[in-house]
């Protein structure tokens, strides 16, 4: 019966040509020409699975070895991109809760419940396969040669100087990470910097550090939620942030818009460093229950629409699609190469896990239309500006 439920979601399936392996060892092809990739089941479906719902139920399969993939694995994804509105349409809706709105502090700490699932695995798993700034979002590559810890040099700067920040100047750093980017601002930009995170093993690991470098007079980072910070004690002529808003949720786009104009002076710069979707609609299941619990990927639209509502002005955007897709790619080698070690701390099915997330991600912003954007602009009008922005690419 499972067998037969199979067969008829695979060849339910358009615009996508691969084979299918059974348990039982029969083998079938699925539409037309040669099949690119290779589903092979390893053992009868568990009474669990759930079509209802593929994009989960074939993730927590592979994370049971249930099942594995031969090929290419963009071609699989291209196909849920080809098909989400038929026979995936579990990836846009059926089987995604009604989330409840959240306010206040109960928002406030749930977000960092969701923070800490994820950002709290601790530093030694992270260091495994970051590179040397342990940072855990978009480089820049500016040739595909560039070491991942060049890259993500090149991004650092490529912020700053988009922000044209100046010495003196006050920075602050939504959801700051390992904290490189307000050391590099405040040691090779004369910046006063702060970071806030909801991370105690980001929030450990920057304080250290700045002690470490003597940067204590001009470096501080905060343990606390970016709502919280008072904007009576606190004025910033820039703000950035990196990889943050997709933390959010949905709900609270807005409230993100609306504390950064109250943070920011008025004429002053922001960057917001985001990944985008085509679309809104919620993030998809198994990211949801096993990566980012609360995250929402917004699309562009829907967050450029925010602009306008406090008078800020879109000066610059521009997309590194690519090159998020390449920084996957590196995670992944450097991830491969202390498989063993990872193996031993967390056990098989959370490498599995985390093998599905990069390179399924990596796929994603190859041919789904995920997408990552640098949204820069000022609080109010700026006239004072560069005409153009060669200050950054030359």
């Amino acid at each position: 019966m499972r067998k037969h439920l199979l067969k008829s979601f695979f060849e339910s399936i358009k615009h996508a040509s691969f084979e299918v392996v059974y348990w039982d060892g029969e083998q079938v092809k699925y539409g037309d020409g040669q099949p690119l990739v290779k589903v092979i089941f390893n053992k009868p479906l568990p009474l669990t699975f759930n079509l209802e719902d593929p994009v989960l139920a074939f993730g927590e399969a592979y994370m049971d070895d249930i099942v594995d993939f031969e090929g290419n694995l963009e071609v699989i994804f291209g196909a849920v991109e080809s098909n989400k509105d038929g026979v995936f349409g579990g990836l846009t809706g059926k089987a995604v809760s009604v989330v409840k709105t959240l306010s206040g502090a109960a928002a406030r700490l749930k977000q960092k419940s969701n923070i800490q699932h994820h950002y709290d695995l601790g530093n030694d798993f992270f260091s495994l396969w970051l590179d040397e700034t342990m940072s855990y979002s978009c480089a820049y590559f500016k040739t595909i040669g560039d070491s991942l810890y060049q890259a993500q040099m090149q991004k650092i700067d490529h912020i700053l100087k988009k922000i044209q920040l100046r010495p003196g100047e006050r920075l602050l750093d939504i959801g700051s990470g390992w904290g490189w980017l307000i050391i590099k601002a405040a040691r090779e930009y004369g910046a006063q910097a702060l970071g806030i995170t909801l991370s105690e093993e980001q929030y450990r690991a920057t304080k250290e550090r700045v002690k470490e470098l003597d940067l204590e007079e001009r470096v501080d980072v905060k343990l606390l939620s970016y709502q919280d910070l008072d904007e009576q004690e606190h004025r910033f002529d820039k703000i950035v942030s990196v990889g943050m808003f997709e933390h959010t949720g949905k709900e609270n786009l807005s409230g993100y818009m609306e504390k950064v104009n109250r943070l920011l002076a008025p004429g002053g710069l922001s960057m917001l460093h985001t990944i985008t979707g085509m679309w809104e609609k919620p993030v998809n299941s198994w990211i949801k229950k096993y990566i980012f619990p609360g995250g929402y990927i917004p699309s562009l639209r829907e967050t450029v629409w925010l602009l306008p509502e406090y008078d800020f002005h879109l000066l610059h955007a521009e997309s590194l699609r690519l090159h998020y897709a390449m920084t996957l790619d590196r995670w992944y080698e450097n991830f491969l190469k202390h498989v063993n070690t990872v193996e031993q701390k967390y056990g098989h099915r959370f490498v599995r896990m985390w093998d599905l997330y990069l390179r399924g991600c990596a796929a994603s912003f190859r041919v789904s239309g995920l997408n990552i954007y640098q949204l820069l602009f000022s609080k109010g009008l700026n006239n004072n500006l560069p005409m153009t922005l060669e200050h950054v690419y030359r």
